[in-house]
């Protein structure tokens, strides 16, 4: 039988006032996370809300730096349900390794770090040193459905 109790890591998310969404279903043909040794490798993972994009257009255009920001966290959020369906219990995580960050931007837009941040934050403030990891940030022209940001994440756990 299994515990009423949730995992450390998702009582840490209820204190920010946050749940893990239902896996979001993939838009294309792949998975939404591949396990290999201890490592899950996610999917680019879109700021999709109960299943849909929660906005649209580029970055520093239609979308203010301090609102994709915001949906960076949705995307890192996301990324976590996904690696929960891999491993079971986000208490097995031992570090995330890595964050890429991709954020459509306007040609002029030159602040992908700080958008990317959203998820860097968020994995800080939900896994403490676990949460801390390499990671890059890269402008791009145009993403899938035209989400102005999408995160994969690489992480290991025990």
């Amino acid at each position: 039988m299994q515990e009423a109790t949730s995992s450390r890591v998702e009582a840490r998310l209820a204190e920010l006032g946050l749940s893990l969404p239902a896996v979001a279903k993939p838009v294309a043909a792949y998975l939404p996370a591949v396990t290999t040794g201890n490592y899950v490798y996610t999917s680019g993972q879109l700021p999709l809300i109960n299943g849909e994009l929660s906005a649209r257009g580029k970055v520093g255009a239609e979308v203010s730096a301090e609102e994709a920001k915001a949906l960076a966290q949705t995307c890192a959020l996301n990324a976590l349900a996904a690696i929960k369906a891999e491993i079971g219990d986000l208490d097995r995580i031992k570090r995330i390794v890595k964050v890429v960050g991709f954020v459509s931007s306007d040609p002029a837009f030159t602040g992908q770090p700080g958008v990317i941040n959203g998820a860097s934050e968020f994995f800080g403030n939900v896994l403490g040193e676990a949460g801390v990891h390499a990671r890059s940030a890269v402008g791009v022209a145009v993403l899938p459905l035209d989400a102005p940001v999408e995160v994969e994440v690489i992480a290991e756990f025990e």
